[in-house]
């Protein structure tokens, strides 16, 4: 939880966060907990794949040594047990940082059900960033932008969507350009 936000109180995306400040006393503890859950058990539900997809994160000791490819299989099979649009926007995120933003976008498409949840709006934006295409990310940002409470994530995204603009060539609202 300590590496969520910065000194500031700022938002630190997963891929960005000092993994070296992670509690691995708790991991160690959360290991043991899962072993013992998928001890004898019927193909994981839920909660175990949830308890899966957090340990491949936690053993990641850097964001590029995450198994993605194994992230999103996990999702598939969270998909299958519990199919929920959230379910269905973190898979599309696991595809994206294992395949790239145009197959994150492409799962993305198929996600139905979340057009007033912010992190789909914020997602297809930073999604649409990273594809190179600032002028569609700008509008998805500025839909996740009023429908988002958490301050921390508000200025995430005032940030975001400043870089867009920049990226874009687009003034600010009442600027000249």
């Amino acid at each position: 939880m300590d590496t969520r936000l910065d000194a500031s109180g700022e938002l630190v995306l997963l891929e960005q966060q000092d993994r070296t400040r992670w509690d691995l006393a708790t991991v160690a503890r959360a290991d043991r907990a899962l072993e013992q859950a998928l001890e004898g058990a019927e193909p994981p539900g839920p909660y175990r794949l949830q308890a899966l997809i957090a340990a491949a994160h936690a053993h990641a000791r850097t964001a590029d040594e995450t198994d993605w490819p194994q992230i999103v299989r996990l999702y598939e099979l969270l998909l299958r047990r519990s199919p929920t649009p959230v379910v269905a926007l973190n898979r599309a995120v696991a595809i994206a940082m294992a395949d790239g933003p145009r197959a994150g976008l492409a799962a993305l498409d198929e996600v139905q059900g979340l057009d007033a949840y912010h992190l789909r709006h914020a997602t297809e934006g930073e999604l649409l960033l990273r594809a190179g295409e600032p002028a569609a990310a700008l509008a998805a940002l500025e839909r996740a932008l009023p429908l988002t409470v958490n301050a921390a994530e508000r200025r995430h995204l005032e940030r975001r969507i400043a870089e867009a603009r920049a990226r874009a060539g687009t003034a600010q609202p009442g600027t000249a350009h």
